[in-house]
Formats: C-alpha cells, sequence, structure tokens
C-alpha cells in the first residue's frame, strides 16, 4: 500500500470527480426513502448527512489549525473515542435538520464542497491538525474529502440498484493512509480496501452482507435519529456491527 503523501494534483482532481459523482447520481434518484449500505439509514437520510459532513469540512478548513476537529484529534484519544464523538455529533446534525427534500440536501453539499475546493488551493499547506505527534496538513485533510465523497457515491449507486468504481482508487489508498491516520486500510484491491475499512460489503446488498437491506417507509421527511454511517474523513470509522 502506498505510504507517501498523496499528490496534489490527483488530490484536487479525485477530490472533484467525487462532488460530480455525488450530484450526478443524485439526479437520477426516483425514491429517496429507499435503504442504502449505512446501516438503518435511506437515501434522504445520506443526502442529509452528506450536507452537514460537507458544511463541516469547510468550517474546519476556514478554522485550521484551530478547528474543533484539530483539538479533538490534539486529545490523542484512543479510536474508539474519536469514533464515538463523531457518531453522535453526525447524529445530532442530522437530527436538527430542517425536513427538506434529497435535491435541496444535495444542493446545499455541493455549495459547500465547492467552497472548500476554491480554498485548497492557497491554503494546502498549513496544518490541519496534529494526531499524536504527527502534523497533517490541509491537503492530507483533503485526500479524507476525496474518500469520504467516493463512499457516499458508492452508497448512492448501491442504494439506486447501480454500481460504481472512482477513476483513481490507488489514490484513495494514499489518501486514507494521510487523512484517517487513526484507522488501519485493509489490504487487498484498491476500491474494496478502502470500502471494507469503512465498514462496508462491496457486494451489498446481498445476502447477509451487511445491513440496510430492508425497505422502510417513514410518514413524513423529518430524518429520525439514527446510526451514522461511516466518516473517515472526519473522526468516525467502521460502521457498528
Amino acid at each position: 500500500m502506498e505510504r507517501t503523501p498523496p499528490d496534489r494534483c490527483r488530490v484536487l482532481e479525485s477530490y472533484q470527480d467525487g462532488v460530480k459523482a455525488v450530484r450526478s447520481l443524485a439526479e437520477t434518484v426516483a425514491d429517496w426513502d429507499v435503504p442504502t449500505p449505512c446501516a438503518d439509514w435511506q437515501l434522504i437520510d445520506l443526502a442529509g448527512h452528506l450536507r452537514c459532513v460537507a458544511e463541516n469540512f469547510l468550517e474546519y478548513l476556514q478554522d485550521a489549525p484551530d478547528s474543533r476537529l484539530a483539538k479533538l484529534f490534539a486529545q490523542d484519544a484512543a479510536t474508539a473515542v474519536l469514533i464515538r464523538q463523531q457518531a453522535r455529533q453526525n447524529a445530532a446534525e442530522l437530527a436538527v435538520l430542517p425536513p427538506e427534500p434529497g435535491p435541496e440536501r444535495i444542493l446545499a453539499f455541493g455549495v459547500s464542497a465547492g467552497a472548500y475546493a476554491d480554498l485548497l488551493p492557497d491554503m494546502w499547506d498549513r496544518t490541519h491538525l496534529i494526531y499524536r505527534g504527527t502534523k497533517y496538513t490541509v491537503g492530507d485533510h483533503a485526500g479524507a474529502a476525496c474518500v469520504e465523497w467516493h463512499l457516499h457515491a458508492w452508497d448512492t449507486a448501491r442504494a439506486i440498484g447501480a454500481d460504481y468504481r472512482p477513476r483513481d482508487p490507488d489514490l484513495l489508498v494514499s489518501a486514507w493512509h494521510w487523512g484517517v491516520p487513526h484507522l488501519p486500510l485493509e489490504p487487498g484491491d484498491p476500491w474494496e480496501a478502502v470500502l471494507r475499512s469503512s465498514g462496508r460489503s462491496p457486494r451489498w446488498p446481498d445476502p447477509g452482507e451487511g445491513p440496510g437491506r430492508a425497505r422502510r417507509r417513514r410518514s413524513g421527511r423529518q430524518p429520525a435519529v439514527r446510526r451514522p454511517p461511516a466518516s473517515p474523513g472526519g473522526p468516525a470509522g467502521r460502521q457498528a456491527r
């Protein structure tokens, strides 16, 4: 597995690819209540999560190196603690979102993700956070954002019965090592390794291959507080099984 810092141009290209993939797949969604590979989440929940994470990433970037994410990592807490804290944050933020439709959530995601991309070039080498004595830059965290967007593009594709594989999965391996330093990456095919390391089954929704298979509908559009999907770009990690 590649452990050198990912190439800047490849990261920027992969970031834009991930954002475009999420938006393009969302345009094909006919039913936002279908289940996703993220345990207990429907597509409407995933769209809300994408909006929240993009807004958070923009905030972390603007506040670097003194963001709330940097302060959390500076505690050198155990990985399990980081995962629990981000899981609580994800659930709380999603629970208070307005009951907006999926396309509006994806539109808001695109706005924040685009603003993040606009700021990246001038902030690339700035310290983003320090974790267990190692400095990670804004560029390193941009790699984690790439991982995030491509994972959720795959979630969306699988939820609507399609498939998705990023153009540069090897870049995501390198991005994982530098952008998600608190979580190990499994060996094997680069893209499947990223999927498995985030708690996903590459063959979802095959029988016995993961949560979210049963179709459920809710009355109304206000998301319930649910178990968050894995968010490797922040402190969250593998999905609970």
